[in-house]
């Protein structure tokens, strides 16, 4: 978490290290395993305000969880977690708890990190920028088939599946403006994509030659 490492325009701390990969692979046709080893690259990248979050939330639950044992409320899914963090002494008096520090420890030290591996040379931003931009792709699809209705084509006609296509296209490239400027605004901390369209939504421009544009609700 140095000033040389911090990606401003992601608003995250990175660094990259290269390593070796020692990897198996089984061949089929020869009906043998051979070892290689590969040079590979790890980005590693940390969010400040994710790891953040991420504690107050575990400590949430460490709270939750707690209370659940004293009130005599535990509840099934959670004894994993219970034996995981807890230590638990019953007297017939009381129930006393002692949290496993070093398990905490050991489950918040991770909090904020994230890893990229590549087997081509580059720094970590150059690998964010490519996975960002791969995500944008995969979301684009999922916009496609979920906001959009293309999952089904639902039409009788090839001429109408090239109109549908050509709607959907056009449909896509508004949707991704959208979400770009959504990003460059840092929109997202106040709106979800579908809270900004359904904001958007009711908002009608009226045009009529000479005279002024008109926008209202």
């Amino acid at each position: 978490k140095s000033y040389e490492s911090y990606l401003p325009q992601y608003e995250l701390y990175a660094h990259t290290v290269s390593t070796i990969w020692k990897y198996k692979k089984y061949r089929p046709y020869k009906k043998d395993t051979i070892t290689k080893e590969k040079r590979v690259y790890l980005h590693y990248y940390y969010n400040i305000e994710k790891a953040a979050h991420d504690e107050k939330v575990f400590d949430n639950k460490l709270i939750q969880y707690k209370n659940e044992i004293i009130s005599n409320k535990k509840v099934k899914e959670h004894q994993s977690f219970y034996d995981k963090y807890f230590i638990i002494k019953k007297t017939p008096k009381k129930i006393s708890i002692d949290v496993k520090l070093d398990e905490v420890v050991n489950t918040k030290k991770t909090y904020g990190f994230f890893v990229l591996l590549s087997n081509e040379k580059m720094d970590a931003t150059k690998a964010l920028q490519l996975y960002r931009n791969k995500d944008v792709v995969e979301k684009a699809f999922g916009n496609l088939k979920e906001r959009l209705s293309m999952r089904r084509m639902l039409v009788s006609s090839e001429h109408s599946l090239n109109g549908k296509l050509f709607i959907e296209f056009i449909a896509l490239i508004f949707l991704s403006y959208i979400k770009k400027q959504m990003q460059i605004n840092n929109l997202y901390k106040t709106y979800t994509l579908n809270t900004l369209l359904d904001t958007i939504d009711i908002i009608e421009y009226f045009e009529y030659p000479n005279t002024k544009p008109r926008v209202g609700e």
